[in-house]
Order: structure tokens, then sequence, then C-alpha cells
């Protein structure tokens, strides 16, 4: 099959930041593309060659938009998994493949998933329904602190919340959830891992993962993780277990925890382009997006290693701003070298919503990370109160 100008169609499910920078990467090539998304104001609205307006969760929106493309991706999970089947039944090439998608979709199946696969992770409790977990409690089943998550539909740091006591209880959904017992990590780590439909596998060197302590969002990604070699070798082994199991075709990015002991335990998995990978657009001999496209379309595999040291920021809504959105010292963070901003599209800012991040690559780790620092707390993403 001809990819490259011509008649060969690309869709992509979710028209978010993930999608317009797989669009970079289609339009380096000259690939056709179309693209779904429920809003209107998508940030792949600009750069894809035909935009549809649907809901991603729709079984005829996902079915009609899939007819008439010759591969069929995704860069957000929460989509109709029904249509997507019927779609491959049909013929069309969908990747990550329907199966593997079932089971990544709802986080009560993943984590069973591990356990039937004797993939190391938290201990944890599936519940029905949010309101079972008081009587579990009660009973002594269950015991603080734990993570409540819900199964579906948990995003960008939402349907996640730590429960030290039963009144972190009120408010929640009640919806299908897991109770996951705490860990007691060194580390938040993650893999990506990349695999064609031919089965050639790479992996990306693992990476170190700073989060946000209330809005339970990544703030920082460093690549290469500051770890032990043995137990970055462990994470690499792991993540590749996880890959072979679920036997995704496309990127998987693998979120694990390393422990006091530094055994490895996987959180959840992402088969798309991800968050951990955003780094690598600068600091990559292939940047996750591109290979992403390499994957699905079954062509060689890139190389996965790093040029230079990299440290990913990202840019979220600032508390107290809802509105149009104003990037205060964009001017200051690009007099620094070997610092790159990534402005996702979005023309309206609240609390804690991605709108961007930043990339900074350096020779020198430590130096990497102090810039990183800086460019946090310099430029600030607000709205224009006027």
């Amino acid at each position: 099959m001809h990819f490259f100008s011509s008649s060969f169609k690309l869709g992509i499910l979710g028209g978010g930041q993930l999608g317009k920078m797989l669009l970079y990467e289609t339009r380096k090539w000259d690939i056709y593309t179309k693209v779904m998304d429920a809003s209107d104001e998508a940030p792949c609205r600009i750069a894809c060659n035909e935009f549809i307006k649907g809901s991603l969760l729709d079984f005829d929106a996902v079915y009609n938009f899939g007819k008439d493309v010759d591969v069929l991706t995704i860069e957000i999970e929460n989509v109709n998994v029904d249509a997507l089947e019927k779609l491959e039944q049909e013929g069309i090439k969908v990747f990550p493949p329907t199966k593997a998608l079932r089971t990544i979709q709802n986080k009560a199946t993943q984590k069973l998933f591990y356990t039937d696969h004797d993939i190391p992770t938290a201990p944890f409790t599936r519940f029905a329904y949010t309101s079972e977990i008081s009587d579990s409690v009660a009973n002594g089943g269950l015991r603080f602190p734990f993570v409540w998550k819900s199964a579906q539909f948990g995003y960008d740091g939402q349907g996640v919340k730590v429960v030290r006591k039963i009144e972190d209880l009120e408010g929640l959904p009640n919806v299908e959830c897991i109770a996951e017992e705490m860990v007691n990590f060194k580390n938040e780590l993650a893999v990506i891992v990349t695999r064609n439909e031919e089965g050639e596998v790479v992996t990306y060197p693992v990476v170190e993962m700073e989060f946000h302590p209330e809005a339970n969002q990544v703030e920082y990604v460093i690549c290469p993780a500051r770890i032990d070699s043995e137990v970055s070798k462990k994470a690499q082994e792991v993540a590749l277990r996880v890959s072979e199991s679920i036997g995704h075709v496309g990127l998987l990015a693998v979120e694990m925890f390393q422990t006091q002991d530094d055994e490895i335990l996987v959180n959840e998995v992402a088969p798309r382009p991800h968050n951990s990978g955003h780094y690598s657009i600068e600091a990559s001999y292939t940047n996750q997006f591109e290979q992403h496209i390499r994957a699905v379309l079954g062509l060689p595999l890139g190389k996965t290693g790093s040029k230079v040291a990299g440290v990913m920021v990202n840019l979220v809504g600032a508390e107290g701003y809802t509105g149009n959105v104003v990037y205060e010292n964009m001017e200051t963070i690009l007099n620094m070298e070997g610092v790159t901003p990534h402005i996702y599209g979005k023309s309206q800012t609240r609390p804690f919503r991605k709108m961007g991040h930043v990339t900074i690559v350096d020779e020198n780790m430590a130096r990497a990370r102090e810039i990183a620092q800086e460019v946090k707390q310099t430029i600030k993403v607000i709205s224009d109160k006027s």
C-alpha cells in the first residue's frame, strides 16, 4: 500500500493535542488524514485534511466515520469499541486492535488482566459501585489509605482520588471503580513500547515522572530516569511483558511504580502517544508521534535512543483563572537555552487544564532539570480578565 502523496486515508479518533502532534508527522510525510472530535474547537481541526464533528462514544458516528478510511487509530481511549469491532470485522485495520482496547479501556478489567497474566501490580479491590466501599471499610475488608479510581472515563487526573478517611468518599461518582492499596514508592516511572503488526518491538528509555500533589497530573518528565541500571532493565522487561500480553499495535505507555525495595509494579497503561513521551519531540532520534505512525502503518520502527537529556514541563491552567488564555512571560522562557514551548491550541483555560508543554534539552541532566524548574516558575497560564 502506498501511504505518501496518495489516496491512502488515515483516520484518527480524537482531535486533542495528541492528535495535533500526530498531524505534525502526517504533514511531514504528506499522509491524508481524517479526524473526528466532539468539539468544533478541537486542536486538530486546522491541520487534518478532513474534520468531522461527532461523539467518540456514539456507535453510528464512529462506525460511519471509519467506513472510508484505510487505517483507523486513536489519540484517546474513550471511544466506542463496538463500532471499532464492526469496522475491524469488515476489513478496516484498527490499531490498537479492539481486543487490546477493551482490556485497557476499563481500569478494573485492566487490573484483573495483570493479575491473570502474573504482571506485578498493586493489590486492589473491584467494586460495582462506589457506595459499596463504605461497607467494605466497616467490615474490615478495606483499610485506609487507598486510591479510588473510576473504572472508566478517568483522564488527566480526573477519576482518581486518595482516600484517607471515610469522608473523602463523599461527592465521588457512584460508578464502577477500584480501591487500590497505596504504594510506598521511590519513583513513578514510565516506558513507552512500540509494536507494529509484524511483531517488531522497540522501547524508549525509562523516564521518571514528578506529579503535582493536588491535581494528580504530571508536572515534569525526566529522560533518562535518575535510577540504577538494574532497575531500568527491570522496568523495560516488565513493560515488554505487558506489551506482549496485551497484543497492542502502535504505542503503549506503561506507567509503573519503583518500590522502596526496587520492585516494579505496573500502575496503568495507555495505548496511544502519551504525556510521558512528549520530551521525545526534541530529545529523541524518533519522536513518539512519528513512531506511532510508523507502527500503525506497518513501517520499520525508528531509533528510540535520546540525542540529549530531556525534561518536559506541563503547562496547565493556573488556579483561579478561567476564560480566554494568556501565556504570561513566554518571551522570557524563549530566551533560555534549549527551551522549546508547545502550545496546544485551546483558547479557553481553567484550573489544571493541559494547555501545552515545554521541553528543555541539555547535555547535562542536572542543568536541564534546573532550567525546567525555572521555566515552571516563570511561565504562567492565566486568563484575560478584560
